[in-house]
């Protein structure tokens, strides 16, 4: 997979939010063994201390944690991971909201634009 970063904001913070992702849909399922540092920035073409300095934030969020001399893990707590996805879909929900009140667009018209164009990116 490609990934494009964002020149406005650090590189880890960006790493932090895919890798927050990619355990709250499941493409990182609880209890996965993540590669090593540097497998991960090859694999992100990042340089390994950018790439350990996300993975020290998404232990201190406790959504990996390290077994010693094992590796990294994702958590096996569900229930930690369903309040991130929470979190981002209200974040997510907030972010068009606002975009959408920015344009002159109603809170219920914005609700009535996902309900029929939703569909279209395979969400009903």
């Amino acid at each position: 997979m490609e990934y494009v970063f964002d020149n406005e904001r650090p590189i880890y913070v960006q790493l932090v939010e895919i890798i927050r992702i990619e355990i709250v849909s499941g493409k990182l399922k609880k209890g996965d063994r993540l590669p090593s540092v540097r497998e991960l920035a090859l694999m992100m073409k990042v340089n390994p201390n950018t790439m350990q300095k996300a993975l020290v934030e998404l232990e201190n969020e406790k959504l990996v944690y390290t077994e010693r001399t094992n590796g990294k893990y994702v958590t096996k707590d569900e229930k930690l991971i369903e309040r991130v996805k929470k979190e981002l879909a209200k974040e997510q929900v907030d972010n068009y909201l606002n975009s959408m009140q920015k344009i002159g667009i109603s809170f219920e018209e914005a609700k009535s634009y996902l309900q029929r164009l939703g569909g279209k990116n395979g969400i009903s």
